[in-house]
């Protein structure tokens, strides 16, 4: 696992405007809103607000730091949470247990630990680090693992529920799932598993 590189002084906001510029308001953006841009070694060279990091004027994706953790059973089964109607990008599809951006300025377990403090009230928890991948140019994915059954208090606002899934539901149901989790399931599944 690596942690993020950050530089001494703020990095520079993108797109570059000024804090004077229309809509403004003559000062910056919170760092809650803000979105470290990094190369794919952790080193962090700017800061954009997310929709910018999704897509630009130019329709380009900038790569920035993303959490997930997998929460897995000694049954090999897969802990999922069904994405909320009111999520912006796959509203109502089921997803890994725990996934998020992580803000500028903090550390990649930061992020991991208020994403699942956040979306389904997990706290208290010693994940093992599993992967870290770029997936489609624009997000570099650290995946954490934590095996067990933890209590579990999924989040309304993010989460409308969630359940355990065996591998075979997992398989027949691939049209119910987002694609960045059949990704995830594809490419680190055996290891996963291996934990086990």
């Amino acid at each position: 696992m690596f942690d993020l590189v950050y530089p001494v002084e703020s990095a520079p906001l993108f797109p570059q405007r000024s804090v004077d510029a229309p809509g403004a308001q003559g000062r910056p953006l919170p760092l809650d809103e803000m979105l470290p841009l990094v190369k794919p070694s952790g080193l962090v060279y700017g800061r954009a607000e997310r929709a910018w990091c999704h897509g630009d004027a130019e329709g380009r994706q900038h790569l920035h730091p993303v959490v997930h953790l997998q929460l897995i059973d000694p049954l090999g089964r897969f802990y999922l949470q069904k994405r909320s109607s009111r999520c912006s990008l796959w509203p109502g599809l089921w997803d890994g247990a725990v996934g998020g951006h992580v803000t500028y300025g903090e550390q990649i377990l930061e992020a991991l630990r208020r994403e699942a403090a956040e979306e389904i009230g997990l706290v208290n928890f010693t994940p093992v680090f599993v992967d870290s991948y770029v997936y489609e140019e624009r997000e570099l994915i650290t995946t954490f693992a934590l095996i067990g059954h933890p209590e579990l208090h999924p989040s309304n606002a993010e989460v409308s529920e969630g359940r355990w899934w065996t591998q075979e539901e997992i398989e027949a149901g691939r049209r119910k799932l987002t694609p960045g989790f059949l990704n995830e399931y594809a490419l680190l599944r055996n290891a996963l598993l291996a934990l086990i």
